[in-house]
């Protein structure tokens, strides 16, 4: 981002009153500061995956608008030790109505926040942020049926104050309090999903933090780092990206070299059979249908594996795919967690001379081998997915219905279907490389077969999209074969759709 760019975008953020400290979600503080306006009390529920920036962004942007009142809840701890941190926060925020006895229980703690809330003035917000609600809302800890009763019948009805749960089981949060059958049911102003940032998102947040860097570079990082907000934290000033992962992956006090089994216990109780289900998966990098995955578990068919699956994809470790032309409805998933992905394929099988420091620049020999295109290769597919949004603006098609697949049939796979509602399709070849990428005679040979095994699949017309990182070389062949082109830019420019982000090069125009 151009510097004098940058400082106006600065200056436009803080008069907006969007922190530029986190101004790569600006998004949802601008939903934060709808419901600070708002004339009634509101109920926000807020989830994502461990690592992502909630508890930072809640607390960075709502701790000054208000009584800010915070308990965070705290794993496998007992309601007795969870009641006595209640108190303490309680008696820090509202020293006038100090806690002098013991809590028993929820529904007497929420019975001495709400009146300690009624002695606030009507024309100051109160915020309630209750953190790692999960862990206070154990089974028998009545939590949750209280903080129902409470909202129902007290603080729903005070017009100053806004409610923020937030959690990083994902799946607890929205089948126990979204969309669970209890009194908060239909009570919730708006669920917010925090999700890892986009690639232009990453580029605003290593902005902030004053590290510029090249497009190829952020790419580079997102592979290892998914966009994940902690881990973008320990993205140095002045490294390249090779110093950047040997140091925080290929060193035994490096922050990610343990990560791996820590993100996932921290995520689920029976962690094992999901870390079973993400080790296949990165052997299957087509994907597999839910189906191999019961296999995979050693269960039947049913409610076990259904639901490890379903805790997996509202983490966001995984991400469905559909087979394009298939009849049957079932999902193929991949693992598009990158962390999860470079750890398996390149942290583990190195713990053993990682632990006795015996090859600290191990990552300086990787890079350019043949190994290291075919993970960045993936890798890079992945990325592709999870920005179709952008991928379709810059294709022009923002406001057309999509629906987007995989398909392998034939002898040929296609890496991304873009089925519009246009009677249209986009079939994508995606290709990582480090400088412009040349179609020769054998790769437009396998092009043209591609597309033509794919018309005999669809009465649609059929135009072969190219993404690479810096474009593709004009020869004979691209012109022959290739419909359109995308690079790097299109997948961080949510709004351009400027020939710089793409380069349309239909047949007549070439």
């Amino acid at each position: 981002m151009d510097i004098w760019l940058f400082y106006w975008y600065k200056v436009a953020k803080s008069a907006q009153g969007v922190d530029v400290g986190i101004s790569a979600r600006d998004e949802e503080q601008r939903k934060f500061s709808k419901y600070l306006a708002a004339p009634k009390s509101e109920f926000l529920a807020i989830y994502g995956r461990r690592r992502v920036g909630k508890t930072f962004l809640i607390r960075s942007f709502l701790k000054n608008k208000g009584v800010f009142f915070a308990l965070t809840g705290k794993k496998r701890a007992s309601k007795q030790e969870q009641l006595v941190k209640f108190v303490q926060e309680f008696n820090l925020i509202f020293p006038e109505s100090a806690i002098q006895e013991p809590i028993k229980d929820w529904g007497q703690a929420l019975f001495q926040l709400r009146g300690a809330c009624e002695k606030v003035g009507k024309d100051q917000k109160i915020i309630l942020f209750f953190d790692e609600l999960q862990w206070l809302a154990s089974p028998k800890s009545k939590f949750l049926s209280e903080m129902e009763y409470a909202w129902n019948q007290h603080f729903a009805w005070m017009d100053n104050v806004l409610l923020v749960v937030c959690g990083s089981v994902a799946s607890w949060i929205i089948h126990k309090v979204i969309y669970g059958r209890g009194g908060l049911y239909g009570r919730i102003s708006e669920e917010i999903r925090l999700l890892p940032f986009t690639l232009s998102e990453m580029e605003i947040f290593l902005s902030d933090h004053h590290i510029s860097l090249p497009r190829r570079t952020i790419v580079e990082l997102f592979m290892l780092t998914g966009g994940v907000a902690k881990y973008l934290t320990y993205v140095d000033r002045g490294k390249s990206p090779t110093q950047i992962i040997n140091d925080t992956c290929f060193r035994l006090q490096g922050p990610l070299y343990g990560e791996f089994q820590k993100i996932y216990s921290s995520h689920f109780d029976d962690s094992e059979r999901h870390i079973r289900v993400i080790r296949a998966l990165a052997q299957k990098r087509r994907g597999m249908r839910l189906s191999e995955m019961t296999d995979c578990l050693g269960v039947q068919r049913g409610g076990t594996a259904t639901k490890v699956v379903r805790d997996l994809e509202e983490a966001g470790f995984i991400l469905p795919l559909p087979d394009f032309g298939k009849k049957i409805k079932e999902k193929r998933y991949r693992l598009t967690d990158e962390y999860s992905y470079f750890y398996l394929q390149w942290i583990e099988p190195k713990r053993s001379q990682i632990s006795h420091r015996s090859d600290q620049d191990y990552w300086n020999k990787v890079v350019n081998t043949p190994a290291y295109y075919a993970w960045a290769g993936y890798t890079f597919e992945n990325i592709c997915i999870k920005h179709v949004y952008e991928i379709k603006r810059a294709l022009g098609l923002g406001a057309v219905t999509t629906a987007e697949s995989y398909f392998a049939q034939d002898g040929v796979e296609i890496d991304l279907v873009i089925d519009r509602a246009d009677n249209c399709i986009n079939i994508c070849e995606i290709k990582f490389t480090n400088s412009e990428f040349v179609i020769d005679k054998a790769y437009a040979e396998q092009l043209e077969k591609k597309k033509r095994v794919f018309q005999q699949h669809t009465k649609k017309a059929v135009f072969l999209t190219m993404i690479t990182p810096y474009g593709v070389k004009r020869n004979d062949y691209f012109i022959q074969t290739v419909d359109s082109e995308l690079t790097l830019d299109a997948l961080f420019d949510q709004s351009n759709r400027s020939s710089q982000a793409l380069r349309s090069l239909m047949m007549q125009n070439a």
